[in-house]
């Protein structure tokens, strides 16, 4: 049976890409084409580089002096402040051991920063974590520098930490890469009963100590969060990519598939390196169709709007140009199949049990919605993963994923989704450019019209919601919030009070050139608005009582006041935000970032 076509509005968007990226991306293939000419890189270093980097590793020595093996070189963010990163901990040795097995040898680069926006959400520290992921994107850069690797592994989970990682995997493009997750914590209370307790702390209904009690029993092991954030999205993601081995995301820790899934990734990154027969430079599978691809998992899931933001940068260190109208329209061609919270009640956990990312990309390809001949470091195409990891007799294998649904409160075919479109709608106006997360929210409460008021920060916001100053439909506006102003954070901790107003039958709504968490649900928030209000951007201008529309079915972020594009812009006092827990360090790329809608990125 001949494979399907390719959904046409796939087909015009990429294209699209492809020609706004000729130049760049040429020009990016043609240095990685000439690293990759110079032959291994050992090979060219001097004596005593090669016995510097060497020293240390005792009867592994000859074979690297050889340089006939291949070296593998580990990129780590293991920390154990992070849940997801905690399992880390001893890949290294289970790694080194599976890559002598696999006739490489294997060593650890370095670590990367990797900073839990749990921990900082609404704390001083959550204006650090955005440019967090180019600092990650330098450390990773620096540890792969050494020069002495014929292949890379990359350990990271959560939010900035793989975009950072893909964008150096992407610069060292002339090696293969591959990136091993570590999967999900095995699931807690309820997430509607976590959500219920948070709410009624923010209403003073329930104690701290209820409160605590309900967060520890949902974050309460090693893995991931089980919510679909950013961590878990970005899971997909380099799966949907080509990045992961099938079936590799969703795997809970300490199992005994998820160390063979982490071994057999080593294996096969020893397997393409130039030395063999199936050379794979991680810049050539991270081409148009993959991002493509990866923006089409993005929507058919209803992920994180953190990824508007990071594939952008991740695309332009591969010399691939995205524009928010992309999103958009792969969001009107792609269905929403999956309701997993804060889309839904389920976690990642019921969503593989429900037949997971086989079950969904099998789909996708199957309505010609992926691009099906996209290189991964499995193979070329991805119908490799529509198989699911098993152990046979002890032994990794592959085979057949599920060809319906085993829960469809969870997870629906492309043919009968949740919803015709998908989770994500960029927004424009004479507020400026940005998105909203619409997967979540009720069709009457995506269209607000309301007077605004207006705040520079969260602090103010919560005070305010504390003071019973919100009694009427309301827009709240929270500005000076971009990466220029601040590093912009993620202002998470308003959806409790905003979701109390709604639960009351306000019609409310959020507008901000910040960010909102990954976890982003069912309170209509227009974020990333672009140009951001420090650099003069239009809500800069807006005041309190302007008449603010929303409207997310036709795409428009409007003020409707008769003055609003001849006012001169308000200018904030941002002094209280450059200094304390580093944010005084990091002046330098409050001043270099790019705007939100190519990414907010430093360092490209």
């Amino acid at each position: 049976m001949p494979p399907p076509l390719l959904d046409p509005v796939v087909a015009r968007v990429t294209d699209r890409i492809r020609a706004r990226s000729e130049a760049s991306r040429t020009a990016y293939l043609d240095r990685i084409a000439r690293a990759a000419a110079a032959g291994p890189a050992r090979a060219h270093l001097g004596c005593g580089n090669q016995a510097h980097a060497y020293a240390a590793m005792g009867d592994e020595k000859p074979a690297l002096a050889e340089c006939r093996a291949p070296n593998i070189g580990v990129v780590t963010a293991y920390n154990d402040m992070l849940s997801a990163h905690k399992p880390y901990e001893n890949y290294p040795e289970r790694l080194r051991a599976a890559a002598l097995r696999a006739g490489a040898t294997l060593q650890v680069a370095g670590g990367v920063p990797a900073m839990c926006d749990g921990v900082t959400q609404g704390q001083p520290g959550m204006e650090l974590s955005l440019f967090s992921r180019d600092v990650i994107a330098l450390a990773a850069s620096v540890a792969l520098s050494h020069n002495c690797y014929d292949a890379a592994v990359f350990l990271g989970v959560c939010d900035k930490i793989v975009p950072g990682l893909v964008m150096a995997a992407a610069t060292f493009g002339h090696i293969p890469a591959v990136f091993i997750p570590a999967g999900p914590m095995t699931s807690g209370i309820a997430n509607d009963e976590k959500t219920r307790v948070r709410n009624a702390y923010a209403e003073g209904k329930c104690s701290r100590d209820e409160l605590m009690a309900a967060e520890m029993a949902s974050y309460h092991g090693p893995g991931t969060c089980t919510f679909y954030g950013t961590a878990n999205t970005n899971q997909m993601l380099m799966e949907v990519m080509g990045l992961h081995l099938p079936g590799a995301s969703f795997v809970n820790p300490g199992t005994p598939l998820r160390d063979a899934l982490t071994e057999a990734a080593v294996t096969r990154a020893a397997a393409i390196t130039a030395q063999g027969n199936d050379y794979r430079p991680a810049g050539e599978i991270l081409d148009e169709r993959a991002y493509v691809n990866g923006i089409v998992g993005l929507m058919a899931t209803g992920g994180s709007t953190n990824l508007v933001l990071h594939l952008p940068a991740m695309a332009r260190a591969s010399g691939v140009i995205l524009d928010l109208q992309d999103f958009d329209d792969l969001s009107a061609a792609v269905p929403l199949m999956a309701k997993v919270y804060p889309n839904g009640l389920a976690d990642v956990n019921h969503f593989q049990a429900a037949g997971g990312l086989q079950f969904l990309i099998a789909q996708l390809l199957d309505a010609g919605l992926l691009h099906a001949d996209a290189r991964t470091v499995t193979g070329d195409g991805l119908q490799a993963y529509r198989q699911e990891a098993r152990l046979t007799d002890g032994r990794l294998t592959w085979a057949k994923g599920p060809d319906t649904s085993l829960n469809d409160r969870i997870l629906r075919p492309a043919g009968a989704p949740f919803q015709p479109t998908g989770g994500l709608k960029h927004l424009s106006g004479n507020l400026g450019r940005g998105v909203i997360k619409v997967s979540a929210v009720a069709p009457e409460r995506q269209v607000i019209e309301a007077p605004a008021r207006v705040f520079s920060d969260q602090a103010a916001v919560k005070a305010a919601f504390r003071q019973g100053a919100f009694t009427t439909d309301t827009v709240v506006v929270v500005r000076f919030q971009g990466p220029k102003a601040n590093g912009m954070p993620e202002l998470h901790s308003l959806t409790p009070l905003l979701s109390v107003l709604q639960e009351r039958g306000l019609k409310v709504a959020l507008v901000t050139d910040g960010r909102m968490s990954g976890a982003s649900g069912k309170v209509p928030a227009a974020i990333h608005v672009s140009p951001e209000a420090a650099a003069g951007g239009p809500l800069a201008r807006l005041r309190d009582g302007d008449l603010v529309r929303l409207d997310a079915v036709a795409g428009t972020l409007t003020c409707l006041a008769p003055d609003f594009d001849s006012r001169p812009p308000a200018m904030a006092d941002l002094s209280a935000n450059q200094h304390g827990l580093g944010r005084e360090l990091f002046a330098a790329f409050r001043a270099a970032v790019g705007p939100a809608e190519t990414g907010a990125a430093v360092v490209l």
